[in-house]
């Protein structure tokens, strides 16, 4: 048996949660349920020859196959196009029927090769946050590369959008990463309201930061209720399948809310080239229309939802650093 000793990166794990009980959140409006949706923004920014990676991509497009070895895909690369060229603009106009707002997982990369995306994003209200400089595996990268790639993505998404992001999600996250991306913003002086790489819960709990009195806000997203599994080998082989899940998820965490007093938080993940095509589309016109049928149901970004936490579930501090992992390298 092999004995681990944690490094400065890592974080303890932690198994109550909220409990037996669980919390009331006391959302705004008496709200039983915070539906949260997501836009994955990643076009252009995926494994190719042109972005000096040698293979193509291989995860999240219609035709998966092992990526070139040493040459393009133009099957591939022209999928993720279909992200960018057109199922983005049918989300937005899709959003912007119901006046429901989302957030973005952006891409520094995707939103420079294409900046009238985050400004239409950002006409239309949604939140953006970052979703790394690039859409790739950062496991085995060193803190140093890793490090420089957080901070590139800072100053990239401040760039195309005039400031820098509050919120982070990795999904091919290091072991480095969470304690990189607080220690990028505590550097830079930029408020982080909230981290996504997390699956504990179905609502937002605070994570105590190793060595300090301070949290983070993690607001955990969805494997499950998400598009990205039309592409996986376990996930959903219809369009029927998705929206199905969308509803049984919905309704279990409203039931809860309702019945046993307490609030719930639904994540909606979609990828602009998944949802975004003509048949998929329609479980997620079936789903807005469902829940707009439903009294105490609030769609709202993360920040709005970060923002709120804060108020009604403060961080208390401790008074002592959480002694954990080593010091900083």
């Amino acid at each position: 048996m092999t004995e681990y000793t944690p490094n400065y990166y890592d974080f303890p794990r932690e198994y109550k949660g909220y409990g037996e009980e669980s919390i009331d959140l006391k959302w705004p409006n008496g709200a039983k349920i915070v539906i949260n949706f997501v836009v994955n923004y990643e076009e252009g920014a995926e494994s190719s020859l042109e972005n000096g990676d040698g293979h193509s991509e291989q995860y999240i497009w219609e035709l998966p196959y092992v990526p070139h070895m040493g040459k393009r895909s133009y099957d591939c690369e022209s999928d993720f196009e279909y992200g960018s060229r057109a199922g983005v603009w049918r989300l937005l106009r899709l959003f912007k029927k119901h006046n429901y707002k989302f957030t973005t997982f952006a891409v520094g990369k995707a939103f420079e090769l294409l900046p009238e995306v985050p400004a239409a994003i950002a006409r239309d209200g949604h939140e953006i946050a970052s979703h790394c400089y690039r859409w790739k595996d950062y496991s085995k990268l060193s803190p140093e590369e890793e490090k420089a790639l957080i901070i590139k993505n800072m100053e990239s998404l401040k760039a195309t959008t005039g400031s820098y992001p509050k919120g982070w999600y990795y999904a091919r996250l290091s072991q480095h990463s969470r304690r990189l991306v607080y220690d990028v913003h505590q550097e830079l002086g930029a408020p982080l309201l909230w981290m996504a790489d997390a699956y504990a819960d179905d609502l937002p709990y605070w994570m105590p930061v190793p060595r300090t009195t301070d949290a983070m806000l993690m607001i955990p997203y969805s494997y499950d209720c998400n598009d990205a599994r039309f592409h996986m080998p376990t996930g959903w082989s219809s369009t029927d399948d998705f929206y199905t899940h969308l509803q049984y998820a919905f309704d279990t965490l409203y039931e809860e809310g309702c019945e046993l007093g307490t609030t719930k938080m639904m994540t909606v993940a979609l990828h602009t080239r998944v949802v975004g095509k003509p048949g998929r589309f329609q479980a997620l016109v079936k789903f807005m229309e469902y829940i707009k049928q439903k009294e105490g149901v609030l769609v709202a970004t993360r920040e709005e939802i970060a923002e709120h936490f804060k108020k009604v579930n403060p961080w208390e501090a401790p008074a002592e650093p959480l002694a954990y992992g080593a010091e900083k390298p």
